[in-house]
């Protein structure tokens, strides 16, 4: 991983030198559409599982699917932001036929819509600070207001249906929506003055049906300031317990499961546990926020394999938040530093590969 971020900075200084002394390097970059080698994890001589495949930053991608090579001569450049822009986001869910991505932008209060199908940008308004975002069965949205203290659910036109809250919910920051069972989990970061650090559950209708995790401590199934939540295909809940940098499982009915991860700067630990998603292999991923990147698990909690690191070029991250996993396998993360989400697919990878362990031979050595 460190070579490839090497590889990168190389090309920028490269790009800088280039401008500096007239260009040829840029201009060779604008008549061809991929200077640049793909950005692509594990490094050769490893298969390659993970492929960048683009910045999204404001309504212009909507229009272009920005090369790796345009994107590095806009961040040399140092290109000016446009209007509609991404500054904060904290928040991604795609749509069923992943057409549309949604993103909650705390800076803006609202929610930015990117419809690449239509090539149509919108906006959600009315937040005081978005933050975890889902979808049922009809395409609403579910959007976490962390100020007000409760979810609006928004019609897909963004009319709010209804707002659902309850006395119990202290600092809501992450949501996971479990349409089988009619339910969704709303993530209670809290703070200093409780114990009560734990996740919500929700009928559709708004009806509080109890709570998930044993309270705050490091005890298995406790939670210290969790943030993010996804499902399984099962039902199973994984909580980001990112003050434990660990990720917390639990069934659907809300009992313990195991746990994934543990602090540390190796595979299979973390710096800051945040956004969490699971693949249609049923692998979890997991942002790190302090170490810039994505770890990838599988079903049974071994690491596969890790993916970005940190920087500022295409392809890399600093300090990313959320993540979403379309149904072709397609990743979004967001990108706070760095105002964008960067969008990644997951390729040549079948589940018996995911079962054997580690997809690439720098996490098993």
């Amino acid at each position: 991983m460190g070579n490839t971020a090497f590889i990168w900075r190389l090309v920028r200084l490269m790009a800088c030198l280039s401008f500096v002394f007239g260009l040829p390097f840029l201009a060779g970059c604008a008549e061809q559409t991929e200077k640049f080698p793909r950005l692509t994890w594990p490094p050769p001589p490893d298969t390659t599982r993970i492929e960048f495949l683009r910045d999204i930053s404001s309504d212009k991608d909507l229009y272009a699917a920005t090369s790796v090579t345009q994107s590095v001569v806009d961040f040399v450049a140092g290109s000016t932001p446009l209007p509609n822009h991404i500054i904060e986001p904290m928040g991604i869910a795609v749509s069923d036929d992943g057409n549309t991505l949604y993103v909650s932008d705390t800076a803006l209060q609202q929610v930015l819509i990117f419809n690449f199908a239509q090539k149509t940008f919108s906006t959600f308004d009315g937040f005081a600070h978005p933050l975890g975002l889902a979808l049922d069965g009809q395409q609403n949205l579910y959007v976490v207001d962390q100020v007000k203290r409760g979810v609006s659910v928004r019609d897909p036109s963004g009319k709010e249906i209804r707002f659902i809250t309850d006395k119990s919910l202290i600092r809501p920051t992450g949501i996971a929506l479990d349409r089988t069972r009619g339910k969704f989990y709303v993530v209670d970061t809290a703070n200093v003055k409780v114990d009560e650090h734990n996740v919500k559950v929700f009928s559709l209708d708004g009806a509080l049906l109890g709570h998930v995790g044993s309270g705050y401590g490091p005890q298995e199934g406790g939670l210290m300031y969790a943030t993010y939540a996804a499902l399984d295909a099962d039902g199973n809940l994984y909580v980001s317990d990112t003050v434990n940098n660990r990720v917390e499982v639990f069934d659907p009915n809300g009992k313990y499961l195991r746990t994934v991860g543990s602090g540390g700067d190796t595979p299979g630990h973390f710096g800051r546990a945040k956004g969490v998603a699971i693949d249609t292999l049923g692998d979890l991923y997991v942002v790190d926020s302090a170490w810039s990147n994505v770890q990838i698990f599988n079903r049974n909690g071994q690491p596969l394999m890790f993916f970005a690191d940190r920087g500022p070029m295409p392809g890399l991250l600093r300090n990313p938040t959320a993540i979403a996993i379309d149904k072709n396998n397609h990743i979004y993360v967001g990108d706070l530093i760095d105002h964008r989400v960067e969008e990644y697919q997951l390729v040549n990878t079948v589940l018996a590969d995911t079962l054997g362990g580690p997809l690439t031979t720098a996490v098993s050595n």
